[in-house]
């Protein structure tokens, strides 16, 4: 089974019927429990998502518990757009949102990320026009392959819509960028954590390609 976290961040059906095409055992889970299906009883995770991160951390909060166990066990988890972000430590969204605003202990607001991958999210630069919205080719580095790019080449194309990206402390991490201003982690790999700024759901052929990869990667290992 793969679980599809449904925790109200958008999208969701988008990634359920893209998965569906692929694989015969997606599901929808709105609780740990699932309605019987538990999270702790997939074979991979899949983390959707379109919206604001801390918004997304708050909703997460309820599934937390589990999909960390299911971390630990080695089960993959795949993040998508805000679903990858939120995998990591921290955001500077909130901070540029509500920049005059200060908590009661003085500090600027925010919900700190799941931090599975160390690295931050930033906002994209001034020099571009945002968010970054359309078709956009990634651009492999061949010393950190995946199996989940398995098909894929520095010509295909990916859909993106984002104004923030990650930037992962550990650079060995990132295993696709794409170009938009700056080099920005399009693919992250950390042990069994995958993430995907774009978003394979709306990128065709390619697209269920990259959800092909996950699946098989899930239900082999």
């Amino acid at each position: 089974m793969i679980a599809i976290l449904d925790y109200g961040m958008g999208n969701l059906f988008s990634i359920y019927n893209g998965l569906k095409r692929v694989c015969n055992s997606a599901v929808l889970v709105s609780g740990v429990s699932g309605s019987g299906l538990g999270l702790r009883e997939a074979e991979g995770v899949v983390v959707p998502g379109v919206g604001a991160f801390d918004d997304g951390i708050r909703k997460l909060k309820p599934f937390v518990e589990a999909l960390l166990e299911v971390v630990d066990s080695g089960v993959p988890v795949l993040g998508i757009c805000i679903g990858m972000q939120v995998l990591f430590e921290e955001s500077e969204e909130r901070r540029e949102e509500r920049r005059e605003e200060r908590s009661e202990e003085g500090k600027e607001g925010g919900e700190a990320g799941l931090g599975l991958i160390p690295g931050r999210v930033v906002r994209l630069p001034a020099s571009v026009r945002v968010p970054h919205i359309g078709w956009n080719n990634l651009h492999l580095r061949p010393e950190s392959r995946s199996e989940l790019l398995d098909g894929i080449s520095d010509a295909d194309y990916f859909y993106f819509v984002h104004s923030y990206y990650c930037v992962p402390r550990d650079e060995e991490t990132v295993v696709a960028t794409v170009e938009y201003g700056v080099q920005l982690a399009a693919v992250v790999k950390k042990e069994n954590i995958y993430g995907v700024q774009f978003h394979p759901e709306k990128s065709s052929k390619k697209g269920l390609r990259v959800l092909s990869n996950f699946v098989k990667m899930c239900t082999l290992g």
